[in-house]
């Protein structure tokens, strides 16, 4: 793959900006270099990602959303990282997997895939754990389709129903409709989950959903969405009780609380009803404790 074409007239995520980023950032905050803040053992996943020696987590710098409530947005928003190149980038691959991880953890990759795809040429044959994409869920089937054959799970969020919230908290317009088609199109890339002996995932679909402060509502109709495009076996569920209002969520009084147990409670009900088998959140883990450290220095990051 010629990455360089693929940043002259960007196309990567839906929004389709047609930036040339050889010259200048897309919306995503990203140039063509590539630029992570983190790249270490990661042990906050589902216990089917982490495992007991955790998950190889790659952290990009930039994103294709605006979420106002972002943890992460000291690399999503405010550009902090550093930047290394793809031989670099293949080197770290190979250094986690030599540090035990489970499997290489693509966190918010989607700005980078050529280079990640090219990183990935490099080392293929050397690499045995599986690759995840973990991702927004606001994803290009274009760009999916060059990811294919390159990723073993996919680790989409879906994060609204009603595109109203996603305008106000993500600034993002078509979200659902562009986020349950990718999600089709990873499911019909790697299939139903499989897993080893001992539990990690080595195949499959996992759809994680944040409830947020008073819209358990609309996660009710995310996780109806779901039922209606997934039979019970082609995807694992992951509800999320993390939610921490952290940056610009004080502009929106009513985000800015964490969840109550009632909210969650009500949203799990319908998960355990819906027949998807998967994962839920211990209500502790809202909680700011659990955001990495991220780093504007390669030297600084190897922790």
């Amino acid at each position: 793959m010629n990455s360089i074409n693929e940043y002259k007239e960007c196309r990567l995520c839906p929004r389709e900006c047609k930036v040339d980023r050889t010259a200048r950032v897309g919306f995503c905050s990203s140039s063509d270099k590539i630029k992570i803040a983190r790249a270490a053992l990661h042990f906050w996943e589902e216990p089917c990602i982490s495992g007991k020696s955790g998950s190889g987590a790659v952290f990009f710098s930039g994103c294709t959303l605006r979420c106002v409530f972002c943890q992460n947005h000291e690399i999503s928003h405010l550009g902090k990282g550093y930047y290394i190149t793809t031989q670099e980038l293949a080197d770290t691959f190979m250094r986690l997997q030599d540090e035990g991880a489970n499997n290489i953890n693509l966190v918010s990759p989607t700005p980078y895939v050529p280079s990640v795809i090219e990183a990935l040429d490099m080392v293929k044959h050397k690499l045995y754990v599986p690759i995840v994409y973990n991702c927004g869920g606001y994803e290009s089937l274009r760009t999916l389709d060059m990811l294919n054959g390159y990723i073993d799970v996919y680790l989409p969020d879906l994060k609204y129903y009603s595109d109203e919230y996603a305008k106000k908290y993500s600034n993002c317009s078509g979200y659902f409709e562009k986020a349950i088609a990718a999600i089709k199109k990873m499911v019909s890339q790697v299939g139903k989950p499989q897993f080893d002996a001992d539990g990690l995932i080595k195949k499959g679909v996992i759809v994680r959903h944040l409830v947020l402060p008073t819209l358990r509502h609309d996660s009710i109709d995310v996780i109806n969405g779901l039922k209606s495009a997934f039979s019970d076996d082609e995807i694992l569920l992951s509800l999320m009780s993390q939610y921490t209002p952290v940056f610009k969520a004080c502009e929106h009084p009513e985000i800015n609380r964490r969840i109550s147990t009632f909210e969650y409670n009500y949203v799990l009900k319908c998960v355990q009803d819906s027949g998807f088998d998967g994962y839920s959140q211990e209500r502790s883990a809202s909680d700011t404790s659990y955001i990495p450290k991220f780093y504007d220095e390669k030297s600084e990051s190897a922790d």
